[in-house]
């Protein structure tokens, strides 16, 4: 564990953790139910709680684990903890006012999901009006739609060679990745201060461009070489990663700027929204003179 401090709900304290290794936030379930329930001790209530679901049957107490986390004295204590999806599970197993905004988010996302399995392209639509609002440029949001279809390219292309999806991709993805910025997917996530968040949203054009072009590469190269075992799409990654990392060199030589920033979605937008001002800001002084 590499991260514990308390967040803050409504103003009540909500101890949590973040799982280096697993890349997921763990959150203290006696801190929520109490924030939830208002109850004088969480503690009783998550242990008459549990006691319920286990004769429910249910497999969620089981699957719960227990992590140090810092206690009222100061000392650090073995507590229950559940990731978000654990967590919006509990939520829906207590009767509270404040836990039915959480019960219709779910319920909303179930049938979206739904509608998305019958229509894909709502899959698209979703998630261009969700980029907008976060206040990406649309120039921005075409450029990483983009960057997703050349992702299922290359996805596919390894399901072709049999790659097998999770730690297999994830292994791939990092040569690309690394073979093309000089750091590992993780390594770069830390660079940006992302902990969960998407690396790809929080790149700027010119860093989603390079990628792209890495594992697209990677695609081409895989086609032409066809590749049997791990090992050969292992090498192939690297080529394809290598290839984008000759075009960063060549672009950092002729700006004299890297192409690799440390700023995130939040920042790149601030840094955008500044030049917008600035550019408009010039030309109401110029209509003014």
């Amino acid at each position: 564990m590499s991260n514990d401090k308390v967040q803050l709900f409504e103003d009540q304290p909500i101890r949590t953790a973040w799982v280096e290794d697993e890349e997921e936030w763990y959150f203290s379930v006696v801190d929520v139910v109490q924030v939830l329930t208002e109850s004088a001790d969480g503690r009783k209530y998550w242990n008459k709680l549990k006691q319920r679901l286990k004769e429910e049957g249910s497999q969620l107490v089981t699957n719960c684990h227990q992590l140090k986390m810092t206690a009222k004295d100061g000392k650090k204590r073995m507590t229950d903890v559940a990731n978000t999806e654990q967590l919006l599970r509990i939520i829906q197993s207590i009767p509270s006012k404040k836990a039915e905004p959480f019960k219709m988010w779910l319920a909303q996302v179930g049938r979206e999901r739904i509608e998305e399995v019958i229509d894909p392209e709502l899959t698209i639509e979703r998630a261009l009006e969700t980029y907008a609002k976060k206040g990406y440029s649309r120039e921005w949001i075409n450029q990483r739609l983009q960057a997703i279809q050349v992702r299922k390219e290359l996805t596919d292309e390894w399901d072709k060679r049999g790659v097998k999806k999770g730690i297999e991709y994830a292994i791939l993805t990092d040569e690309i990745t690394k073979a093309w910025s000089g750091m590992t997917t993780r390594q770069y996530k830390n660079h940006k201060g992302l902990k969960k968040e998407n690396l790809r949203d929080n790149m700027s054009t010119l860093e989603l461009v390079l990628n792209m072009l890495a594992e697209a590469t990677t695609t081409e190269i895989s086609k032409q070489k066809q590749p049997e075992s791990f090992e050969e799409n292992r090498m192939v990654a690297i080529e394809g990663g290598e290839a984008a990392g000759e075009a960063r060199l060549a672009v950092e030589k002729r700006t004299g700027k890297p192409v690799i920033t440390n700023k995130n979605a939040t920042q790149l937008q601030d840094l955008v929204t500044g030049l917008i001002e600035t550019i408009n800001d010039k030309n109401d002084d110029q209509e003014g003179e």
